[in-house]
């Protein structure tokens, strides 16, 4: 089965992001940069001096990612995001004080866009087991949480679900 590969387009900065993210993510580092020979602005669409970033490998606690330094033609929405699973409160602060820092910004449940535009879901795996509790008033009550929230609060919906 052929491997899917996110490709990530970003306004020449994605060298700075992929250093970002490898110290945001344990167990990841970069791996291949590839540079800009001379290049014709009518074919490429952006002019860039030669040895420019191209793209550049990184792998995020082993999951392998490309980002491409493409130039202003195109932005990063909320309809693309990645899910960090947390395994509890303390990841789910690690990374949420981590990608909103420097100009990152939050947004409902869980999501929040990092300085570089990307979008992120900081999801603890106790919110899939609030959420698919058989007592559906308690799934209720902690789905209403959820709703108010920013940040994830585990604690928070735990009570909620608890009435």
């Amino acid at each position: 089965m052929p491997k899917i590969r996110p490709w990530l387009w970003f306004d020449m900065n994605a060298e700075e992001a992929a250093e970002f993210y490898t110290n945001v993510f344990p167990n990841s580092r970069i791996g291949e940069v590839t540079r800009y020979p001379e290049t014709d602005p009518d074919i490429t669409g952006i002019s860039v001096p030669p040895g420019t970033v191209m793209s550049v490998e990184f792998f995020l606690d082993g999951q392998v990612f490309y980002g491409l330094n493409g130039g202003p033609m195109f932005q990063f929405s909320e309809a693309v995001s990645f899910e960090i699973h947390c395994d509890g409160q303390d990841e789910v602060d690690h990374y949420w004080n981590a990608l909103t820092a420097d100009g990152g910004v939050e947004s409902q449940c869980g999501w929040l866009k990092d300085k570089f535009g990307v979008s992120w879901q900081v999801v603890p795996k106790q919110l899939y087991e609030l959420l698919a509790n058989p007592d559906k008033a308690a799934a209720q009550r902690a789905t209403d949480a959820m709703m108010k929230m920013q940040k994830i609060d585990v604690a928070a919906m735990e009570a909620a679900a608890r009435g």
